[in-house]
């Protein structure tokens, strides 16, 4: 038998059918426009998406005819919103996270309560990327939509509802809605009063991990899955993939390196306080029951070593075709052991929390006629780690522990890099043996709801392993921490230049 995991994201979505050893099976990807109707907006078409998901969904099960699928669960982008009418028509397109269209709306809801009144319900810092100010959108401008919808999804629910089942959402990715009360584990009668709308337009809620049902029949046999398919509700990604990682004690810490880079801490006792609004950190259910977690982030993570690659590296990657070597490898193998001499701030995509600034640009400071290419490298793998540590020290200081780091993604096949993070972050780090992070947070949901695994922590001990664990050094930590002194400051002396640019 296999455990089916779907991860929606923002531009694809990606289906992987793993053995109940951990062992993937089977997998798929597929992508889906982002559309750009008006400068800013950021939409998708629920149609194509479920089309793609769907694609997906077949292709897997043609490969595991040998090891049928017997549970699905579910992990999603959070903040996206699909209105459907009774009759299962999509009446609009998704409105996703960065969608500027609704810009100015967190004010408006701001005059019912202050931040931290809000804080306190929901977990969520006032902000207009939050499905509370979509929907206020959909009824300022799109009455006529707003009017006939039946239900508001998130793409979690919106895939249970195509596979037949009754619409489900988990705690975790009801509560990026800012509509979802995080200790009663409910949608707010109080949040939803201030825009007018009732709980009946929202999916049911349960916790993760719970049974919903069995995919209907002709829809099974349309995607090939064996009859009798349970769905069990999964999470918003990042705490499925903090799951994946094996983030199941309170003061372990999920790094995700990527495109973004992404810290997710767990901890059992909810934290919401001014400083969380002050660094802009949500405090959401995990989809581990009991637990909860925050995320940060900085905007453009290993996606600026791509950026430097393709602009600065041309002899590395010749060098890497002929020798079948990674580019990357041959350019973080070849760096010093000494902090670099320059700094980089990383914010080539804005700067991700705590002062999510859309405006804040990425610097290279400290440049002489010395300066080599190998020392900009070594200075976007401080700058970025640089920035993770602030966001780390800023969620200490909020009361959220932080005791060791696990790493997973394209970063984290890096020798070197990790044990800079060790270095910078003063933190034992430590490497996972998980390709598949989100998708396998789900497998162990959907797993440990049919009782092919004891209990979570049972699937997690069997299905994570650690592959190597990287310590501080203390001479180099020390150096990292008067160079984390001089970093603090870059931010706050270029700002004024940056939204001038």
């Amino acid at each position: 038998m296999s455990l089916l995991g779907i991860d929606v994201g923002t531009t694809g979505c990606k289906v992987i059918a793993f053995s109940v050893e951990g062992q993937i099976l089977a997998q798929a990807y597929d992508e889906y426009p982002l559309l750009h109707p008006q400068p800013g907006w950021s939409e998708l078409d629920s149609y194509v998406v479920w089309e793609k998901i769907s694609g997906c969904i077949q292709s897997v099960a043609q490969h595991t005819k040998s090891d049928p699928i017997e549970a699905i669960s579910v992990a999603s982008q959070g903040e996206a919103v699909t209105p459907i009418s009774k009759s299962g028509e999509i009446l609009a397109n998704t409105i996703t996270s960065f969608d500027s269209r609704t810009t100015g709306i967190s004010s408006e809801i701001g005059q019912e309560a202050s931040k931290l009144d809000l804080m306190k319900i929901t977990g969520i810092p006032l902000s207009d990327i939050t499905t509370l100010a979509k929907i206020t959108w959909i009824q300022q401008h799109q009455p006529d939509v707003f009017e006939q919808t039946w239900k508001f999804l998130g793409y979690e629910d919106f895939v249970f509802y195509k596979l037949g089942m009754p619409p489900v959402i988990d705690y975790s990715l009801a509560a990026r809605t800012m509509l979802f009360d995080v200790i009663q584990k409910d949608w707010s009668e109080r949040m939803l009063n201030m825009i007018n709308v009732n709980s009946s337009l929202f999916s049911s809620t349960a916790a993760s991990g719970t049974v919903i049902g069995k995919i209907g029949s002709g829809i099974a046999k349309d995607l090939g899955l064996p009859q009798d398919v349970v769905g069990v509700t999964g999470g918003h990604d990042q705490p499925c993939g903090a799951l994946g990682a094996g983030i199941i004690d309170q003061g372990d810490v999920m790094d995700a390196t990527g495109t973004v880079e992404c810290i997710v801490p767990a901890f059992t006792t909810p934290v919401l306080n001014q400083q969380m609004i002050d660094g802009n950190f949500s405090c959401s259910p995990h989809v581990v029951d009991g637990m909860y977690v925050t995320l940060g982030f900085v905007s453009s993570g290993g996606v600026i070593l791509r950026w430097f690659r393709d602009n600065f590296a041309q002899y590395e990657v010749e060098q890497a075709k002929s020798s079948g070597q990674d580019v990357y490898d041959l350019l973080v193998e070849s760096m010093s052991e000494e902090p670099s001499p320059v700094m980089l701030l990383p914010h080539f995509n804005g700067s991700g929390t705590p002062k999510m600034d859309l405006e804040s640009k990425g610097a290279i400071l400290g440049l002489t006629l010395g300066t080599s290419k190998l020392d900009v490298v070594k200075a976007i793998l401080e700058g970025i780690s640089f920035e993770i540590k602030h966001n780390l020290n800023l969620l200490d200081s909020a009361g959220v522990a932080i005791n060791e780091i696990r790493a997973i993604g394209g970063g984290a096949k890096s020798k070197q890099w990790l044990q800079l993070k060790a270095d910078i972050f003063g933190k034992k780090v430590i490497a996972l043996d998980v390709s598949e992070g989100v998708c396998l947070g789900t497998a162990i949901l959907a797993g440990t709801a049919i009782g092919k695994y004891p209990s979570i922590r049972s699937a997690v001990d069997q299905l994570v392993q650690t592959k190597e664990v990287y310590y501080p050094r203390e001479e180099v930590q020390k150096k990292y921490e008067e160079r984390m002194q001089v970093y603090s400051q870059i931010y706050g002396a270029i700002q004024s230049i940056h939204h001038q640019l």
